[in-house]
């Protein structure tokens, strides 16, 4: 089962799509506006009382909570006249400020983090995608769930990336958003404890990333000049997702050469597209979908124990590996919740160049490997294939 912002956005365009394109267009100029200013200021609030409150990625999260209810209420859903999906090019634009965002992560100061211990990061960002493979096409047995939806709902980081582009490589991206939300909240709200309970308090003291930003408007300039060209040239090489992948790349290749010179998304602009993003998934819900996501959760959240048990593993053979503290391997294996992770690698002197260089490479791994897995996958379906079982 696709999502309803279309699974197709990055493929070869088929003939009488663009009458499709212009119809949707026309769709969603029929709505009238005050349903989505409705939609729109109730995710803004929700998200800012979320953000104060230090919810992780608490905009995305409002985007989906307030999706699903407004298809599930008059709001839309029934009202034929109410919001049913985001306009496709604010959906395209929220993928590419995305990619930029990610992307601009590769800095030469993270770059300099690998130089001398890339081939055990290499191996534990490989492993790591191995346990998320195997947890995911786990959850794949499930009655509900198709194996490409688990992969996609377990894949262990860049949560919102996968969110963003889960319905374009053909999952349902309304289980991976609750799922994989599931993923950082757990991640987030054990982490203290996890360093509570295990004593570990201090790790090698090497020293934070110290990386001047530079001011609002290089991000701004940044942001309309890497995403268009990288949305430009993502489809221009049909790679899958290039909307995200094609910003991703080129602007990890332009900060990692240094010329980026500190220029970071601005935050509102990352707070509207992580908006945009959980109201995609969101607003696609149906009551099936709800039943199927309640039936699946348990399963999925035994699952996501058993990753991060997995990474926590993985996270002293890093350590052996590498030299690094046990306390720099568990957090630079931490299978996401990138910001709370380097929050934590602050707080107790952790090496957090290492940290984030780590968590980088593994993000960006598997984000790029994201479309090469759903290909593999789309040719072990069968037409009788099994999927979600609500629409």
């Amino acid at each position: 089962m696709r999502a309803a912002s279309g699974g197709e956005r990055d493929a070869p365009r088929a003939p009488g799509r663009g009458g499709a394109a212009r119809r949707a267009v026309r769709a969603v100029r029929a709505v009238p506006w005050w349903r989505w200013a409705a939609v729109a200021g109730l995710t803004a609030a929700a998200g800012g009382a979320l953000e104060l409150a230090g919810v992780p990625s608490g905009v995305l999260f409002a985007g989906l909570v307030v999706g699903v209810v407004a298809a599930l209420t008059g709001l839309a859903g029934d009202d034929p006249r109410g919001p049913r999906a985001v306009p496709r090019p604010l959906a395209l634009a929220a993928q590419a400020v995305l990619g930029v965002l990610i992307g601009t992560l590769v800095q030469p100061e993270t770059l300099t983090g690998l130089a001398a211990d890339w081939l055990p990061v290499l191996v534990v960002t490989v492993l790591t995608l191995v346990v998320s493979l195997a947890a995911g096409l786990l959850l794949g047995r499930h009655r509900d769930v198709d194996p490409l939806t688990g992969t996609f709902a377990l894949t262990a980081g860049g949560a919102s990336g996968l969110v963003a582009i889960a319905g374009d490589l053909g999952a349902d991206q309304r289980l991976v958003a609750v799922v994989q939300y599931l993923r950082v909240l757990v991640i987030t709200g054990s982490l203290p404890l996890v360093l509570l309970v295990t004593g570990v308090g201090t790790g090698s003291g090497r020293g934070a990333v110290d990386a001047a930003e530079g001011p609002w408007w290089a991000g701004l300039l940044l942001v309309a000049v890497v995403g268009p060209v990288g949305t430009l040239l993502g489809r221009v090489s049909r790679v899958p997702a290039g909307t995200l992948l094609g910003p991703l790349v080129l602007a990890a290749v332009v900060g990692g050469l240094g010329l980026s010179a500190g220029a970071q998304v601005p935050g509102a602009l990352v707070q509207v597209a992580y908006g945009a993003i959980g109201l995609q998934a969101g607003l696609s819900f149906t009551r099936g979908t709800v039943a199927v996501v309640r039936r699946v959760l348990p399963a999925a959240l035994l699952l996501i124990v058993a990753v991060i048990a997995a990474c926590a593993g993985l996270g002293l053979l890093l350590s052996a590996l590498t030299g690094a503290s046990l306390l720099d391997g568990y957090l630079a294996t931490t299978p996401g919740g990138l910001y709370a992770v380097l929050a934590a690698s602050l707080s107790t002197g952790s090496d957090v160049t290492f940290v984030l260089a780590v968590q980088v490479a593994r993000l960006l791994v598997m984000l790029v490997a994201a479309p090469a897995i759903s290909r593999g996958l789309a040719r072990r379906r069968t037409p009788g294939g099994r999927g979600p079982a609500a629409g």
